[in-house]
């Protein structure tokens, strides 16, 4: 029985797209490929239940997965792989088609490497003069609630790529994108750190969620930026 229910449940997909299909629904499709027998629906409304949503389940914490009932160390590592894969995707996808004019393309354009990531972490933008973007990744990863910024690693990683301007991101976990006193000082090392090697730091986002701030358009700190 629940052998024909998979079976049904695949050919919807493979004739209407995801997008017909409720939350735990998608939920119990990706359970499919951990546990070969039996029903997942309702570890499915179970995940729900407890995390909330959709994205919830995806960005729970894996000991987290690992306490509901039916969900066992490979269920709870597929399910944590499931929104670096879609990061890894939007990148390769993108990853040779980008040309950056403005701040706010530049931050639809990082936000997404968040994606999947529950601990701080900085990300570098690279861009040519004609603003295409040469190189774009995380630079360093850290704790909830720091990250240090390697600047060593930034002035070695533009200099590698001739890049003429850069833009720095990083994210907050805590979903506050004001930027902290550290980001700040942080931000002005890097700012003249580039700037002895020939490059322009031109914005520097925090990224929280789909909320974002650019420093630039907020202008701190105090007049540093060349914008866009």
């Amino acid at each position: 029985m629940h052998d024909e229910h998979r079976c049904r449940m695949r050919k919807r997909f493979l004739e209407h797209g995801i997008d017909v299909f409720e939350p735990h629904e998608v939920i119990e499709m990706v359970l499919y490929h951990t546990i070969a027998r039996g029903d997942t629906n309702e570890t499915a409304h179970r995940l729900l239940e407890r995390f909330g949503s959709l994205s919830g389940v995806f960005d729970a914490p894996y000991e987290e997965l690992l306490k509901i009932p039916g969900v066992g160390e490979v269920s709870a590592a597929y399910l944590k792989m499931i929104p670096q894969i879609c990061r890894r995707y939007y990148e390769d996808a993108y990853r040779e088609k980008t040309t950056v004019f403005d701040a706010e393309t530049a931050a639809e354009i990082l936000k997404k490497k968040f994606i999947g990531r529950s601990n701080e972490t900085v990300v570098l933008m690279l861009l040519d003069s004609q603003c295409r973007m040469l190189h774009c990744g995380a630079v360093n990863e850290g704790s909830v609630t720091a990250v240090p910024v390697y600047v060593r690693k930034i002035v070695s990683l533009a200099l590698s790529y001739n890049a003429e301007s850069a833009v720095l991101a990083h994210n907050h976990p805590s979903g506050n994108v004001v930027p902290s006193q550290g980001d700040l000082s942080a931000t002005i090392e890097v700012y003249y750190a580039l700037e002895s090697v020939g490059v322009r730091l031109r914005d520097h986002i925090v990224v929280s969620g789909e909320d974002h701030l650019s420093m630039s358009h907020t202008n701190l700190p105090k007049d540093l930026f060349s914008p866009f």
